[in-house]
């Protein structure tokens, strides 16, 4: 069973559009991935433009692998050391930390994970 950042079974990241290495809505990363699909974040209209201008057009349709294109909100695998490098230059999408599998760690620290999630813990009452 893969796990979480947060050393939890791997919550499923997103199923409109349908995420992951191996299309089945979780970050899930076997030995198959040498990319490490492995950030399960939460797209942003400047993390989009930020791959399209590194050369990871996620925007544009690929019907082929039943790629529909992201929109802003979608939640959607990205490689880790993409990731990183929007880090690294301001525009770093949200982060579901639930859904992102460990091995994210192998490139990027939890604490810079931290400091974009956006997980909603299951107990809210510490919210209200």
């Amino acid at each position: 069973m893969e796990r979480n950042v947060l050393g939890e079974p791997l919550e499923p990241c997103g199923t409109d559009p349908v995420t992951g290495f191996y299309r089945d809505g979780s970050c899930a990363c076997g030995e198959e991935d040498v990319g490490l699909h492995a950030v399960c974040a939460v797209v942003t209209e400047e993390f989009l433009q930020h791959q399209r201008a590194v050369g990871n057009d996620l925007t544009t349709p690929i019907p082929e692998y039943g790629f529909p294109g992201l929109h802003p909100g979608d939640r959607w695998c990205v490689v880790a050391a993409r990731w990183l490098q929007a880090y690294h230059d301001g525009v770093a999408a949200p982060v579901v930390l639930a859904s992102t599998n460990e091995r994210a760690l192998e490139v990027i620290s939890l604490s810079v994970l931290k400091e974009h999630a956006v997980d909603v813990p299951p107990d809210v009452s510490g919210l209200l």
